[in-house]
């Protein structure tokens, strides 16, 4: 009987030793979970005014991720090939709404929706899709898409040419909606493989253990 016990111990021992062999080491994702996709956060959309010019003020942060510079896209409602893309922006900023443009001192000389003719501003120009609102994604991997509202003109600040009467550019602009697209880092099969393999390697431990069981049964 001690010499069964002895032999039966050696065939334990040499499953084990193929189960370890064939087991591969479960990764980190498989010790604590998969990790938590990340998700981009706008902390601040905010249209403005400075120097009669119209800027897009923003902040993003990503969370669970990384990034150090941002893609704006201005989405034209019904041609993609027009979008306007300002790549390459920090985080936070501002940035010049789509249309408008200053001189060599800082000065507004344009204005989306508006074009300069004999002297004259008058409505109608290649960048009247950008108001009264407009779709914007602002992404960094994850992205969000919001739709905000053209700046409005004050006493103080002027977002149309000087003497001009008020703009018919579609309704009144409605307040900001945000919308998180809910888009996260691309998905790859890394992420299932050590699955696989572990599957097949606890079928060949389990196969390997019942065929010792037999051997020792009959010994």
């Amino acid at each position: 009987m001690e010499w069964n016990a002895r032999r039966q111990a050696r065939w334990v021992g040499a499953a084990a030793l193929v189960g370890a062999m064939v087991l591969p080491a479960l990764p980190a994702a498989a010790q604590y979970g998969p990790p938590e996709e990340p998700t981009l956060e706008v902390s601040v959309l905010q249209p403005l005014c400075d120097g009669d010019v119209p800027y897009l003020e923003y902040a993003v942060n990503v969370i669970n991720g990384s990034g150090e510079t941002a893609t704006i896209t201005w989405e034209h409602p019904t041609d993609p090939s027009q979008n306007h893309v300002q790549a390459g922006v920090p985080l936070s900023g501002r940035v010049m709404w789509p249309g408008a443009a200053v001189d060599d001192q800082g000065n507004p000389s344009d204005w989306p929706g508006w074009r300069l003719e004999n002297g004259e501003w008058v409505e109608g120009d290649e960048w009247d899709w950008v108001r009264p609102e407009v779709q914007v994604t602002i992404s960094v991997n994850p992205q969000a898409t919001v739709t905000v509202a053209y700046p409005p003109s004050s006493p103080a600040c002027l977002t149309n040419p000087p003497n001009v009467g008020t703009a018919t550019f579609g309704p009144p602009p409605g307040p900001g909606t945000t919308e998180s697209s809910g888009v996260g880092m691309a998905v790859t099969g890394a992420g299932v493989g050590w699955l696989v393999t572990a599957g097949a390697a606890l079928l060949v431990a389990g196969a390997a253990l019942i065929f010792l069981r037999r051997r020792v049964a009959r010994d």
